[in-house]
């Protein structure tokens, strides 16, 4: 039995984010498995949809609906949850199977963040670790959080730190919508976003969200237009 984690709070995702995670991990997850949202809400999730609350954290109110509530995933306990975990952004779109994810992942194990290449700094839209192992993590942020919140611009960067020795996924099985999606300008203009190859699952930070790319919604700025990823549909499901 292996856990898969997601974390909702406040109202940026809907229950339907959930609810698609939770059915593309059971297409594409072969061995037993746990799924469990840490929420603020439960209303509209489904039911084998295992819930549990978000362990208490203080973050400053200008950084409420920042990643940094993520942190509270290294809790010591975590309800009954024991052994290896998988965590996935709700904003992910899983391509293919993410058995290897789990046979690959021997310690803490990463994205390698893109625009931060060489510098062991991971991204933390996907992540496999022990649940209760990095307890540490979350300790020293409660204890240092000023300084924290000084040096590191954002919990990704921080957790890379505070690990260190960071092990990161092929670089093929998680990509990036945005960098690896959408063609460069201007083939943008006449060519559609298309599936990286190798991809296991791709990764949606910042904007565009799926239901964005699936639409080609752009927001409106020319420099960054892209044709609608029609393709999104038949895994975001």
């Amino acid at each position: 039995m292996v856990n898969v984690l997601c974390i909702k709070w406040g109202n940026l995702y809907g229950p339907e984010y959930v609810n698609k995670l939770y059915r593309m991990v059971s297409r594409h997850l072969n061995q037993p498995f746990r799924f469990v949202c840490l929420t603020d809400n439960t209303d509209g999730l489904l039911p084998q949809v295992e819930t549990l609350p978000i362990p208490a954290m203080d973050i400053p109110a200008h950084r409420a609906v920042s990643p940094w509530r993520k942190l509270t995933l290294f809790s010591e306990q975590l309800g009954d949850l024991q052994g290896k975990a998988l965590f996935l952004d709700l904003d992910v779109v899983i391509l293919d199977s993410i058995d290897p994810l789990f046979e690959y992942a021997d310690r803490f194990t990463i994205i390698e963040n893109w625009t931060q290449k060489g510098r062991n700094i991971g991204n933390s839209s996907v992540y496999a670790f022990e649940i209760g192992r990095y307890a540490h993590v979350l300790e020293h942020y409660r204890t240092h959080q000023s300084e924290v919140l000084e040096r590191f611009r954002n919990e990704q960067m921080y957790l890379s730190w505070k690990i260190g020795d960071l092990k990161f996924w092929p670089r093929q099985w998680c990509q990036s919508f945005k960098f690896h999606s959408i063609p460069p300008w201007p083939q943008r203009l006449w060519k559609s976003p298309q599936i990286p190859s190798e991809c296991r699952i791709l990764v949606f930070h910042g904007h565009p969200n799926p239901d964005e790319a699936l639409a080609g919604n752009y927001r409106g700025k020319w420099r960054k237009y892209f044709k609608p990823a029609k393709w999104i549909a038949d895994y975001w499901f």
